[in-house]
């Protein structure tokens, strides 16, 4: 018995400190609030709510065993559970049509992301062709320049040699510095 009063005594937990009551006055400190508590136990899981499933009515019996007649003489009750399975029915059309016309929708939205897309790339392909171009164009202009250039300085290294036909090379110079077409200006 001694034992068990012994084994009974439990050491005095350590006392927590009191926390301050703190009432959020916004959405963004009742957030911060959150957020604390949270960090406070990081190895601590969070559980994160899944999304809901959108809401599908009953599907309709497959053998209905009470069939409503128009016969005379029906219960008083009868016609609360008519109401009862006319009301379930139209909120099933109601739900066929909006799927329905959900599904039309996003059939449209579909299409219409791919013409755009297919738009883009044609876009895309036309400057792709047009920046091509103007590369060329550029590299051709630049061969066109260290062309004149090399005769420039053929024709500059014949003129200091003695040469009979120093006028026909003036005029040759002349045409090879003005270019017939300026390109990319």
């Amino acid at each position: 018995m001694a034992s068990s009063a012994a084994s009974s005594v439990r050491p005095p937990r350590p006392k927590k400190e009191p926390q301050a009551l703190v009432i959020p006055k916004n959405a963004a400190e009742e957030q911060k609030l959150k957020l604390e508590r949270l960090m406070k136990n990081p190895d601590k899981a969070v559980p994160i709510p899944e999304k809901m499933s959108e809401w599908a009515p009953r599907p309709p019996p497959e053998f209905v065993r009470d069939v409503m007649g128009s016969s005379a003489g029906a219960g008083s009750g009868e016609f609360h559970v008519y109401r009862h399975l006319r009301r379930r029915e139209y909120q099933r059309q109601d739900y066929m049509d909006a799927m329905a016309e959900k599904q039309k929708l996003d059939a449209e939205f579909q299409k219409r992301l791919e013409r755009n897309k297919t738009a883009a790339e044609e876009q895309t392909a036309k400057r792709r062709k047009k920046r091509q171009k103007l590369k060329e164009k550029k590299l051709l202009a630049k061969k066109m320049k260290l062309e004149q250039k090399k005769q420039k300085e053929g024709s500059s290294q014949s003129q200091e040699q003695p040469s009979s036909s120093s006028e026909e090379a003036s005029g040759t110079e002349e045409e090879e510095e003005q270019p017939s077409f300026i390109m990319g200006r």
